[in-house]
């Protein structure tokens, strides 16, 4: 692949990171939405699903990982070579998460001490919890305890997979030379079965984190997002100048094909009165109508195909992910995924303080809910995210930003 052939895509996937991000954000706003009157049907199915952006991340990393570290790391293993990847990994994820873990904390605290009426245990604000978040393993085992600022739970199962990553990639490179096309398209389903079959025959709990789910997911969706690369490097690798024509308009079909299959199979699942969550099945569960219908995890395959057959055009929906300003949200989603739910229960407890609660006030305040998310986003990438990460690169060797970031900021 050409160092042209690889700018092709990375536009379109740093869009997808907003996409897979501003998902996550609208799930968890649902109960907002719904006050303000804009959770209107159809939307209102997709974002049950929403959480299914995580997953999207998941996929994504394996991808682009695989990308950067196939023929830097896979011929071979070393010490060296591993610690170095672990700490750029870190420069990438630690700082935003340590910052917001703290912040979280003190958030959590205040509550306590204003004595807050929102519901909800805090038996996680504990010293030993807190190091579990700190060394983030706290998503790690069967039965992980969430807490502090929830959306790192995802941090703990990419670092798992980052730890995991000299090894993977080993086999990916040798898999590159020595299977076909079909037996990697093969594999690539053959991975995804564990996540399929405890997505359709777990049902104890909507979230699927008992029992390994969250490793489940991990492992398999990131290693499907790295076939799903070598997958791609087959039709880059096709001709001279990129992929074929043919290759081409079939993917250009198939990234707008997916989101509607995807949208259309949402619509089916939470219509299906027997694949709903009730309060009866969750009594500790208020808001049941806004959980993930069961079996939501099938859809993940759609997720990761999608990855790739937006990497191998620059047509239809890669042409709008490619733009600037979904590029600078790209940038911007790691922040926002960190912030936003940390901004919404701020948020909450002050319109529960001026005791506003519906009409066009709410409205009003709903749309600064989301534009505030955005700015604190940008904020925090601008002078933590990017400082710390550029800094720590630093102090590796390495040039404080990556090429291709250098390369889209340059258009």
């Amino acid at each position: 692949m050409t160092q042209g052939s690889e700018q092709r895509f990375i536009g379109q996937l740093t869009g997808v990171r907003f996409v897979a991000a501003f998902w996550v954000l609208l799930y968890h706003f649902q109960g907002a939405l719904a006050t303000a009157g804009l959770l209107v049907p159809v939307l209102h199915e997709v974002l049950r699903v929403g959480r299914l952006g995580v997953d999207l991340f998941f996929a994504l990393s394996g991808f682009i990982l695989t990308h950067t570290y196939l023929t830097k790391m896979g011929p071979r293993a070393t010490w060296a070579g591993a610690r170095h990847f672990w700490w750029l990994r870190l420069a990438r994820i630690y700082p935003v998460h340590f910052v917001m873990l703290n912040v979280a904390g003190v958030a959590a605290v205040a509550q306590q001490k204003l004595g807050s009426s929102v519901s909800g245990s805090k038996d996680w604000l504990t010293p030993v919890d807190y190091l579990r978040q700190v060394l983030l393993v706290h998503e790690w085992g069967p039965n992980p305890q969430r807490g502090w600022n929830y959306p790192a739970w995802s941090l703990s199962m990419e670092w798992l997979a980052y730890l995991l990553f000299p090894l993977f990639v080993l086999a990916l490179f040798r898999f590159r030379d020595r299977l076909s096309t079909r037996a990697i398209a093969l594999l690539w389903c053959v991975v995804l079965v564990p996540l399929l079959w405890y997505g359709i025959a777990y049902h104890g709990d909507p979230y699927y984190i008992s029992d390994w789910g969250s490793t489940i997911r991990i492992l398999t969706e990131f290693t499907a997002g790295g076939l799903t690369y070598l997958f791609v490097l087959r039709q880059w690798g096709a001709t001279p100048d990129g992929v074929r024509p043919r290759v081409e308009r079939l993917a250009t079909t198939l990234s707008v094909a997916i989101p509607v299959a995807i949208v259309a199979m949402a619509l089916v699942l939470g219509h299906i009165g027997a694949l709903q969550w009730s309060v009866s099945d969750l009594p500790d569960t208020p808001n049941a109508a806004d959980l993930p219908p069961k079996y939501h995890l099938v859809l993940v395959p759609l997720l990761v195909a999608w990855i790739g057959a937006l990497a191998l055009t620059r047509r239809g929906p890669s042409r709008f992910l490619s733009t600037d300003r979904l590029v600078l949200g790209g940038f911007i989603s790691f922040s926002l995924y960190m912030t936003h739910t940390v901004w919404y229960g701020l948020w909450r407890a002050g319109m529960r303080a001026v005791h506003i609660d519906g009409g066009v006030l709410y409205l009003i305040s709903f749309l600064g809910l989301v534009a505030g998310a955005i700015v604190i986003a940008w904020l925090m990438w601008r002078f933590v995210e990017e400082p710390a990460r550029e800094w720590m690169r630093k102090r590796s060797g390495e040039r404080p930003k990556p090429v291709e970031e250098i390369a889209l900021e340059n258009g």
